[in-house]
């Protein structure tokens, strides 16, 4: 068996124990760096990279593989992978980028039959009067529209 494959069986394994954390990448470099990026529904703390590290370590045998392991949560700031990212993220802004080039700023109001909702507010001039108003969008793009997904951290 690769050396791959055995790491993402004990990686599955890990991860049935605590099922609010998820795999979303994991790769093995050519001088067998393993690097498993994990998220969770409820984030991801030290002691979850710890435990998901130790449960794949000590079920390797280093006699047989020279191995590295390291073991990260998702960063703040990297695109979605997956559906599941969105239902995480339900209540923040988030930028979508659709295949066609067009940016869209908005807060994530949910995800529905492969489709993200978003709510989005544009200021438009008042239908009587001089000035501008506030207007909220609901807008629907379908997963298989969007390029890139980014949560947007504000201050």
């Amino acid at each position: 068996m690769k050396l791959i494959e055995k790491v993402k069986e004990l990686v599955d394994n890990a991860l049935s124990e605590n099922p609010a954390l998820f795999l979303i990448d994991l790769s093995v470099s050519k001088d067998n760096a393993v690097r498993i990026v994990i998220d969770g529904d409820n984030g991801v703390g030290i002691d979850d990279c710890i435990t998901l590290s130790r449960s794949v370590e000590h079920n390797l045998d280093r006699e047989e593989i020279d191995f590295s392991i390291e073991v990260t949560s998702f960063g703040a700031t990297e695109p979605f992978h997956l559906e599941r990212q969105y239902q995480k993220n339900i209540g923040r802004t988030v930028e979508v980028l659709k295949n066609d080039g067009k940016k869209h700023e908005a807060l994530l109001k949910g995800i529905v039959d492969g489709n993200v909702i978003l709510e989005t507010e544009t200021r438009e001039p008042k239908p009587v009067g001089k000035g501008k108003i506030t207007v909220k969008r609901e807008l629907q793009i379908a997963l298989s529209d969007i390029k890139e997904t980014k949560v947007i951290i504000k201050f």
